[in-house]
């Protein structure tokens, strides 16, 4: 193969790299990459008369000020809320 082929090579693995990488970081949502496992009471949603869950604000801000669509994944799979305590409670 000559040197130029190798080149294109090259950048052709370049750019698929940075395509790979853009999409891991435009489709993903911060709580959900960097929260560690979504518990069964992140998952479910609290009934009446029990207190509402209360949610990680570091990763609503940086999902709001790098991409917002991730906070819509964030809440779909509960994984903004703070995970409970040992004892269960919220």
């Amino acid at each position: 193969m000559n040197k130029s082929g190798n080149m294109k090579r090259k950048i052709c693995f370049f750019r698929f790299g940075c395509i790979l990488v853009s999409t891991i970081v435009f489709f993903s949502s911060c709580a959900t990459v960097l929260g560690g496992k979504i518990t069964d009471c992140q998952r479910t949603k609290p009934v009446a008369g029990e207190p509402s869950r209360k949610l990680r604000s570091g990763a609503m801000i940086a999902d709001i000020l790098l991409f917002w669509p991730g906070t819509i994944v964030d809440f779909a799979s509960g994984a903004i809320y703070k995970p409970c305590d040992k004892k269960g409670n919220k």
